[in-house]
């Protein structure tokens, strides 16, 4: 009988330039590969130990080695939900599950889900926290994107967003303050926002400090991405937020993510898919979920000073679809 084979390893993909968020600036991707190969098949997955939830390199592979004889024996991508906690590890186990079924079984991702391949999806463009010059230069670049992501800090807010909006000033614009900014500044910037473009502010205060946002009287619609991790965390969240971020580091896979697009869809959450630095095997099963959302934010290949082979491409605000040699593929 043949016996599934489990290969893990930490890769690292150099950006074209410096990523600066509000918690720290990176200039590598540092992504997690797994491959399972059975009976000639082999199924790919990728994910991002994120330091913010508690993770590194060394950990997560010790989390996938931990589950090593559980996939010999046939472990599938259910029973992986109840075998390991949501995060990057399991993200990377059960993307290449998915992956490896699709090759397995003759039949596409796609297919599986009754889903049609995509030609491309509408995706957002981020411009990393800089000064407001340098910003005003980021979106001048990138001006025909529809919509243009801005990672801010609770410093020089509307001159870095002036900027961004002379820059590009047809583009509508998202926020991410990553956790950076009180609920006083919060109150005091949304009209202004507002009236600089601005559709939603992106986890505005810190994971934790939620129901605050009960008397948030801004015009902007808000969103969650570090308070919202799993299916389990929308009823608590619905009451304070418009939006959620679905990311796949953070769900711990395909399976999971999906389960959560559908549950948030029920309580009138609006969807964004987001995803952390990676190439773009990471990014191609959160395309699956882009189908269906409101905000996608898969700009990661713009971000990478190179990318796999058949890998996606981002211009002017479109991202390819799915390249089936990549991920998904029968």
């Amino acid at each position: 009988m043949s016996m599934l084979s489990l290969t893990v390893r930490a890769e690292d993909w150099p950006l074209a330039k410096a990523f600066i968020i509000a918690r720290g600036s990176k200039i590598t991707a540092q992504v997690v590969t797994v491959e399972l190969t059975l009976d000639g098949k082999r199924g790919r997955g990728e994910c991002v130990p994120y330091a913010r939830y508690g993770e590194n390199i060394d950990s997560v592979i010790n989390q996938i080695e931990g589950i090593r004889g559980h996939l010999k024996a046939g472990m599938d991508p259910m029973a992986l939900q109840e075998q390991m906690p949501a995060g990057a590890a399991r993200n990377a186990v059960d993307c290449a599950l998915w992956d490896l079924e699709a090759k397995g079984c003759g039949q596409s991702v796609y297919a599986q889900l009754g889903l049609t391949v995509p030609r491309s999806v509408a995706s957002v463009q981020t411009i990393s926290l800089d000064d407001p010059d340098v910003m005003l230069a980021e979106a001048q670049a990138i001006q025909n994107f529809p919509v243009i992501k801005i990672k801010l800090d609770s410093t020089d807010v509307m001159a870095r967003i002036e900027a961004v909006h002379k820059g590009a000033p047809k583009a509508r614009l998202i926020i991410d303050a990553n956790e950076s900014w009180s609920f006083s500044l919060l109150n005091q910037m949304a009209a202004r926002l507002a009236e600089q473009g601005v559709v939603m502010i992106e986890q505005p205060l810190k994971a934790g400090d939620d129901a605050l946002l009960a008397n948030y009287s801004g015009p902007v619609p808000l969103g969650a991405d570090e308070s919202c991790h799993t299916s389990a965390d929308l009823a608590r969240l619905a009451p304070f937020y418009d939006f959620v971020n679905i990311k796949l580091d953070k769900t711990g896979g395909l399976t999971e993510a999906l389960k959560m697009q559908a549950e948030a869809r029920a309580l009138g959450l609006g969807v964004m898919v987001g995803s952390m630095v990676s190439t773009s095997l990471a990014l191609a099963p959160a395309v699956i979920l882009a189908l269906d959302a409101d905000f996608v934010d898969l700009d990661s290949p713009n971000l990478l000073a190179r990318d796999r082979p058949h890998g996606l491409t981002l211009r002017d605000g479109k991202l390819s679809g799915i390249d089936l040699e990549l991920w998904g593929g029968a």
